[in-house]
Formats: structure tokens, C-alpha cells, sequence
């Protein structure tokens, strides 16, 4: 980390960066007609999956050389990296995911999404959608890099923007770490990121000081038992039941040992064992996953998932050798934590330039997680992850008047607004850039 740009970047009050907020959104409204609506609708049209986004990949590198971009692409698989170097000053990265989901979409949009795929799981071939707006992000990522590279003589540093693959599997950001990304490419001073969400009105920005997303780890847990008939229980030790007081005694994690006011989620969502009416199985197997909005809490619900199925073991007379197996997933994500100095910056940057009123700070209800804090840990990097809003106001309207529900992220009727969307993300991460790499004769 370069300690004087760490410094500027986190303390320094912020400046007016060399754009008025009627110039900017003009600029972005005005690529938005010529080039950008066509790019999003292509992209709404032609989503890929996880590790399989190659014609994606190749469209955002080939966007990202025409304005000027060095580009290397096969990153992590097909991750893209595109650097702008522009004189001295701190390095900032921003983060677009590119993969769609396998879902049939049913939107009722003119540009609905009719892709088929050959998933890379199973080898069928199976419908997908962008059904979580990552056209949205990619769109957006390509409108920044057009503004940012039309407008060089505003900003001084270096603009690493990284397009990851299988977000959705929270496999891609790891990926590109494990392709020695940083080493590659240089650590950047700090790291942003947006989504856009459903839940909120069409260019709203969401940004906090503490998690937006939860860290989730899938957990499974082996339970050895001895096999037996039916019919004579005490020659056996029954998994299922060791199994089921395992199930109850993991509800006592977060009722028990965790803060009243501090989120945790412990959620048993698979339970296998036996095959037949008056069999005792010998093996059970229990499949969890566990959601936390802090390291902390991470460990203690993990250490006390390991202590519970262990101990339960015991309990039940196993020998040691036969005791639960607690198996953490390498697929496991950290929160996404925000850097509060940085979100508070940042926060009055878009307050000042774009509204007030369309400024929230909001925390999630629920406990979705992401693979962003991959790229923020080991080394730490402060970063900076927000939310766009992206349905009418008529919508939540309609809803509240007795109407259809706004859909949820991963629905088949899931749907954006695309341009306010689209262009409120440029317009937030322009702003965003312009108040960390802005040049002293902005200020």
C-alpha cells in the first residue's frame, strides 16, 4: 500500500472534481443513446454462464481497447483486467461480474433473454438470464471507461478495471487471485464495486459504513452412525437421530451465543440418510450454509457448528474415530465490508453532485453474500461496495396498492430499468473515481 495515497485518499475533505452534475449526466445520457443502450441490450439478450462468459469477455475487451484501455484477458479463466495509466497517483480498481443464471427468463421484456447453454455443471443444455443485472454492471463498467478515457486530463493515476467471471458461484474472484492477479497487475490503493438492486427506486444510491453483504460459508457435516435393522435399534447407533439433535442443537448458535442485536444465520438445508422403511443407516449427511456480517461472528458460529457435531458425537457414544466430520467449503466468501472513512467520502461526494435525496444509507435485511471481499483481503484493501436502484416508483405504487410484487434477484420475472439504472451507475462511479484520482487543479 502506498501510505501518502492511502492518506489522501481516506482523509482528505472532498473536493468538486472538474464536472458540474448537469455535464456529467448529459455526457453519460448522451453515450447512453449512441452507444450504451445498444451494449446493454446485447448484453440482456446474450448473458453466459459462470466460467463459460467467453463471447462476453471478448465484447468488454474489445470495448475496453477501443477507448484506449490496456487489456489482458484469460484471467482466472475468462476474467479481463484493463489498465489506464494517466501520470502519477494511486491506483483504484472497479469491479463489473459478468455471468448470467441458469433460469428461463419470463420477464415479458421485448429483449427477454432466449440464450440456451450447456451448463458446465451438468453438461445439459439449459436456458439462462441475467436475472441478477450484471448487464447492468458490465454496461455501466464500459460507460465509466468511456467517460474516463475522454476526460484524462481531469485525473491523475492509474484505472484498473477488472471484469470477473462466476460471481454467481462466488468461484471467479477467487479465481483471479489465484492467477496471481495483484502480482500481475499491482495492488490497487483501493477497490469499489456496485450492484444493482430491485429493491430500491430506479437511481438510488445505497451505500454504508458497515456490511452491505454477508460472508456465507457452506458447511457440510458426515455423521458416522452403525447400521443396523429397523427392528433392533440397540445393535446399531442411529445417524438420523444424531443427525436430528445435531440439527436442533445448531438452532442454539445464534439464539444463544451471539449478540440479540448482532446478525447470524445458521440454515440446515439438506438432510440425507437411510433407503429403506426398516433400515438404520450407517451415514447421514447434513448440508448448511452459514451466513455472518463480521470475521468475528464467522468464527464463533463455525467454531461452534465443529464443537456441536463433535460433541453431539460423543454424546451419542461414538468412539473418536467415528465422530462427526465438519467440512468448510473452499467456496466460502468473507462479508463485504466497507471502509468507513472511504464510504463516508464517498457518500458526500454523491450527496454533493447528484442529490441528497438520492443518497440513502439503508442496511440489507437480508444475509446475500458476494465474492467481492475475495479481491479486499490478503492484502486488506479498502473498498467501497454500493447499490443502484433499478425499479419504477410506479412499481413499489402498484405493489403497495395490492398489485404484482416487484421481483426478487434470481426470479424468472426479475427485470431492471435499464437506462436510469445504466447511467446511474456511470454517473456514481465517475464521481466516485473523479473524488479519488481528481487532479490538484480540481480542487
Amino acid at each position: 500500500m502506498k501510505p501518502t495515497y492511502l492518506i489522501v485518499l481516506l482523509l482528505a475533505i472532498p473536493f468538486t472534481p472538474p464536472i458540474l452534475a448537469q455535464e456529467l449526466s448529459q455526457a453519460v445520457n448522451d453515450d447512453y443513446e449512441a452507444h450504451l443502450a445498444d451494449l446493454f441490450d446485447h448484453f440482456h439478450r446474450n448473458p453466459e454462464l459462470s466460467l463459460v462468459e467467453y463471447k462476453t469477455a471478448a465484447r468488454m475487451a474489445r470495448e475496453m481497447r477501443a477507448v484506449g484501455f490496456d487489456v489482458t484477458e484469460g484471467v482466472g479463466g475468462t476474467g479481463v483486467v484493463a489498465l489506464l495509466k494517466n501520470g502519477d497517483g494511486p491506483t483504484v480498481m472497479m469491479r463489473a461480474d459478468m455471468d448470467g443464471l441458469p433460469v428461463e427468463e419470463k420477464s415479458g421484456l421485448a429483449n427477454a433473454s432466449e440464450a440456451t447453454q450447456r451448463s458446465p455443471i451438468t453438461g445439459e443444455l439449459v436456458p439462462v438470464m441475467h436475472a441478477c443485472g450484471h448487464d447492468v454492471h458490465l454496461t455501466s463498467l464500459v460507460g465509466t471507461a468511456r467517460y474516463m478515457s475522454r476526460n484524462r486530463d481531469d485525473w491523475k493515476g492509474t484505472l484498473m478495471l477488472i471484469m470477473q467471471p462466476a460471481e454467481e458461484r462466488v468461484l471467479g474472484a477467487r479465481a483471479m487471485k489465484q492467477d496471481r492477479l495483484w502480482e500481475r497487475f499491482g495492488v490497487p490503493d483501493v477497490a469499489l464495486a456496485f450492484h444493482v438492486t430491485s429493491r430500491d427506486r430506479s437511481g438510488l444510491i445505497n451505500v454504508s459504513e458497515g456490511s452491505p453483504y454477508a460472508g456465507a460459508d457452506t458447511v457440510d457435516i458426515i455423521i458416522h452412525g452403525v447400521g443396523a435393522h429397523g427392528a433392533s435399534p440397540h445393535r446399531g447407533k442411529d445417524p438420523i437421530v444424531l443427525g436430528s439433535q445435531i440439527v436442533v442443537a445448531l438452532q442454539t448458535l445464534v439464539s444463544r451465543e451471539i449478540a440479540p442485536r448482532v446478525p447470524g444465520v445458521v440454515t440446515v438445508g439438506s438432510f440425507h440418510a437411510g433407503t429403506k422403511h426398516n433400515i438404520i443407516s450407517d451415514k447421514a449427511h447434513l448440508q448448511l450454509t452459514v451466513r455472518s456480517t463480521s470475521e468475528e461472528t464467522r468464527q464463533t458460529l463455525l467454531d461452534g457448528i465443529r464443537r456441536i457435531a463433535t460433541n453431539m458425537g460423543r454424546v451419542a457414544g461414538l468412539p473418536d474415530d467415528k465422530l462427526p466430520e465438519v467440512i468448510v467449503s473452499e467456496e466460502s466468501v468473507p462479508p463485504t465490508s466497507n471502509t468507513p472513512e472511504l464510504a463516508r467520502r464517498l457518500r458526500a461526494a454523491w450527496q454533493k453532485h447528484l442529490g441528497t435525496d438520492q443518497v440513502i444509507d439503508e442496511p440489507s435485511k437480508g444475509m446475500g453474500a458476494e465474492d467481492f471481499p475475495i479481491f479486499t483481503v490478503n492484502p486488506t484493501i479498502p473498498a467501497v461496495y454500493w447499490s443502484v436502484g433499478g425499479t419504477p416508483q410506479a412499481d413499489f405504487d402498484a405493489e403497495a396498492a395490492g398489485g404484482a410484487p416487484v421481483p426478487s434477484h434470481h426470479s424468472p420475472l426479475f427485470k431492471i430499468e435499464a437506462r436510469p439504472a445504466v447511467t446511474r451507475g456511470v454517473e456514481s462511479t465517475v464521481v466516485a473515481l473523479m473524488t479519488l484520482l481528481g487532479t490538484d487543479d480540481a480542487l
